[in-house]
């Protein structure tokens, strides 16, 4: 008997961003290549087939999924991308920003047949402008003019949660990230058996209620937003 395909995984995480004449552009962001090694770890734990990639150009990530968009996929395909980034875009470690549209297009149905009836599920840690959440409630499609071509990109059976509203920052420390640290303790435990939107809502909680920022930025908080055209209850991450 024919074994199922494993589902695929891909996490990319950005760490080092200089421009093409080798100046440092962006900060180092410490703690995330950590994190996201145990993020990964994680995954193949859920038995996922995951592709780890580290400091990747704008180039290479289309074309990371450029080559996921011809691979054998399971009944799940789940992207992890932990870089610096704004609204609508994330930057390779070229420093070249990557519309976060193009990648949604090139897993799209129109572009790729074979993932059309499987959901895509994404996780991007990154900044979406330069606001600071001071822990007032805010609406996650809120944000700055301009900040919905990408929603409205999003193609069916395609879920995206971002680390945070749009228009503001996302944090990250030695330790990793609130967003990501959250979602690594939700599939460690229980509440990885959940439906993908009830799991996204434990996320939530957990950023809402047990992460704030420190240092600097001391009681600033942040709130991750859950987007989804999914056509069906999704159970990514159940045994």
């Amino acid at each position: 008997m024919c074994q199922p395909r494993q589902s695929r995984a891909l996490v990319i995480v950005n760490t080092d961003f200089r421009s093409s004449n080798g100046d440092t552009v962006f900060e180092t962001r410490k703690g995330a290549r950590r994190e996201a090694e145990k993020l990964s770890k994680v995954l193949s734990w859920l038995n996922y087939e995951v592709k780890l990639t580290h400091n990747k150009t704008a180039k290479e990530i289309q074309e990371l999924y450029q080559q996921e968009s011809r691979s054998e996929h399971g009944e799940y395909f789940v992207s992890i991308i932990s870089s610096h980034g704004a609204e609508g875009f994330i930057f390779g470690c070229d420093s070249e920003p990557v519309q976060l549209s193009r990648i949604f297009q090139i897993l799209s149905s129109k572009k790729c047949p074979a993932l059309t009836k499987i959901p895509k599920i994404f996780f991007i840690q990154a900044c979406r402008g330069r606001e600071l959440d001071q822990g007032v409630a805010v609406e996650c499609d809120s944000g700055e003019p301009g900040c919905f071509p990408h929603y409205l990109s999003i193609p069916p059976q395609t879920a995206v949660m971002f680390a945070c509203s749009p228009g503001y920052v996302a944090f990250l420390n030695l330790c990793g990230s609130m967003f990501l640290q959250a979602l690594l303790k939700v599939l460690e435990g229980e509440e990885r058996h959940l439906a993908l939107n009830r799991l996204a809502t434990r996320v939530n909680w957990e950023v809402a209620f047990h992460c704030q920022a420190r240092g600097t930025y001391q009681g600033c908080k942040e709130m991750p937003c859950f987007l989804t055209n999914l056509q069906q209850e999704a159970f990514p991450f159940a045994a």
